[in-house]
């Protein structure tokens, strides 16, 4: 076994943090570039309108925490929720898709009707009379 002494420890700490800003640095840049690429993808991709039935419905509940600077005794909640619907199409095929949260109410399951979208982006939903 070898001592390790202060000096080791002086050495590799900023090492260490380095690399965690570079890691970090790294994986917000490759988020935006997806991001990026999905939305210009999303451009290039016709506008359809298809048959389709609302088979599910789902949330995403983000809870966030913010500290407000100088005060480390007052924080600050917040919640966002992101809401999802799957659909399916005459094929079998389905497809989930971010629905604003004014027409998540409307949406049944088991609603058929014409779904209109593009690429990855909910365009609307009318419901079958």
């Amino acid at each position: 076994m070898f001592p390790i002494g202060p000096g080791i420890m002086f050495s590799i700490i900023p090492t260490i943090v380095t690399i965690g800003f570079i890691v970090i640095f790294g994986l917000i840049i490759v988020t935006v570039i997806k991001g990026l690429a999905q939305w210009n993808k999303n451009n290039h991709s016709p506008v359809l309108t298809v048959v389709a039935r609302v088979v599910a419905k789902r949330t995403n509940v983000s809870r966030h925490t913010h500290h407000h600077a100088g005060n480390t005794s007052m924080h600050h909640h917040s919640t966002s929720t992101t809401y999802y619907v799957t659909f399916e199409f005459e094929s079998g095929d389905r497809l989930e898709l971010h629905v604003p949260y004014n027409e998540f109410g409307y949406l049944v399951e088991g609603d058929m009707g014409r779904l209109t979208f593009q690429g990855t982006r909910y365009k609307g939903f009318q419901r079958d009379v």
